[in-house]
């Protein structure tokens, strides 16, 4: 499905693929990578409250805030959230990243392979082949309670909400 309307990239329009998600629905499931290759699924995280941290890439400015300031809010929100960002960048370049950020309090994984999170959850960007900047909470029932596309690629997520979201799934 091909989706416009929804997403600009410095002003410019693009095309979002995939299959868009709402709020209440069961969260699709997914294929990814880890650093270490290994695939991970929705199942892989069970009995977890999840924050799925939607980035283009982990080396731009905006992504990179936002995924330092997710690795240090998970400090305080206990060991039953999970905060996961999810990207298209080559799990070894999210390795590298992680190690010189000091990111060690959340999982960065990779859809480059098959784009599969992306699809599930309607957030590939046709022109750039990149996942657009978004947010989801799934609760510990795999319900998504709170999602956020971000209208604007360049522009941060709405951190405060996610996590007053995060802190109230169950």
């Amino acid at each position: 499905m091909e989706r416009t309307g929804i997403i600009t990239f410095q002003g410019n329009p693009l095309t979002l693929l995939g299959d868009p998600v709402e709020e209440g629905r069961q969260a699709p499931d997914f294929t990814v990578l880890a650093n270490d290759l290994t695939p991970r699924t929705l199942a892989s995280y069970p009995g977890a409250v999840l924050i799925f941290s939607v980035v283009p890439s982990l080396d731009t400015g905006v992504c990179d805030l936002q995924t330092r300031r997710f690795n240090s809010e998970a400090a305080n929100l206990g060991e039953a959230v999970r905060v996961l960002t999810i990207s298209c960048d080559l799990p070894f370049a999210q390795a590298r990243w992680c190690g010189l950020a000091g990111a060690n309090r959340l999982e960065t994984l990779s859809d480059h392979f098959s784009l599969s999170f992306g699809l599930a959850y309607g957030l590939v960007i046709k022109e750039l082949r990149l996942l657009t900047r978004a947010l989801f909470v799934v609760n510990t029932s795999g319900r998504i309670t709170y999602s956020e596309i971000v209208p604007e690629v360049t522009s941060p997520v709405n951190f405060v909400a996610a996590l007053e979201a995060a802190r109230a799934a169950d």
